[in-house]
């Protein structure tokens, strides 16, 4: 079995993998040791890997490094992966993003993959058919800016992004919350027609905590998967394995 954990900006995925296949799940605060420490106790793990885009706590790193088992940190540009990064900055990728990447194309090998995921930020990435990863681009996420509305103006509320929405708000609220969110599915719909123009066998992988409901008069491949970037890790666990 296989431990996997993805460290985000917000809290803390954990997956135990069996032979390729998600077990359990288990979400946590940054830096909850006893969350790390129960989910191990329940799984008889033979090696893991941990990914992380914000800083932890040296108490929560001492417990990773402790565990009874080979555990690797996955780091962008140093890290050995089963796909080719043409990132002209590979150290300064974020290994969610990357590792998103590896998911999606290990999962449509020899096809051209977009990944979009919606969470802190809204991140599209790109893996050719020939399994380079060309690059992506990185937008402000839905709760970002509802804050910046607010912070960088006078007289804006601060909006939940969950509540009414209408095509036109009646009032601030929904004039703000139909904003960002419609703004940031029109964003998508448009990112994924411009590819799909370029790529007209284009699969689309949408991750992350926030769910839109996307239209598109074509036929697209487009997937829902919030395991993209365990997947991903698990990938990469089991390919650093192999060529040892």
């Amino acid at each position: 079995m296989n431990l996997i954990i993805d460290i985000g900006n917000t809290c803390v995925k954990m997956v135990c993998f069996n032979d390729g296949k998600v077990i359990e799940e288990l979400r946590s605060d940054k830096d909850d040791v006893r969350a790390l420490q129960g989910f191990c106790g329940r799984y008889n793990f033979v090696r893991g890997i941990y990914s992380t885009v914000s800083d932890i706590s040296s108490r929560y790193l001492a417990m990773l490094v402790s565990l009874p088992f080979e555990m690797i940190e996955f780091k962008s540009g140093i890290t050995p992966i089963p796909i080719i990064n043409k990132y002209s900055t590979p150290h300064t990728l974020g290994s969610d993003r990357l590792a998103a990447a590896v998911g999606a194309s290990c999962m449509q090998p020899g096809k051209d993959v977009l990944i979009v995921d919606i969470g802190t930020c809204v991140t599209f990435d790109f893996v050719s058919a020939t399994g380079e990863y060309l690059g992506g681009n990185i937008s402000p996420g839905p709760t970002m800016r509802l804050k910046a509305l607010n912070n960088y103006t006078d007289r804006l509320p601060l909006v939940e992004r969950i509540g009414t929405m209408q095509d036109f708000g009646y009032d601030t609220e929904t004039a703000i919350r139909s904003g960002v969110m419609n703004g940031i599915k029109y964003e998508i719909e448009g990112y994924i027609h411009y590819f799909l123009a370029k790529y007209p066998q284009l699969f689309v992988y949408l991750t992350g905590g926030v769910h839109l409901n996307l239209h598109f008069s074509e036929k697209i491949s487009i997937f829902a998967d919030d395991f993209i970037v365990p997947k991903g890790l698990n990938r990469i666990l089991e390919y650093n394995n192999e060529n040892k």
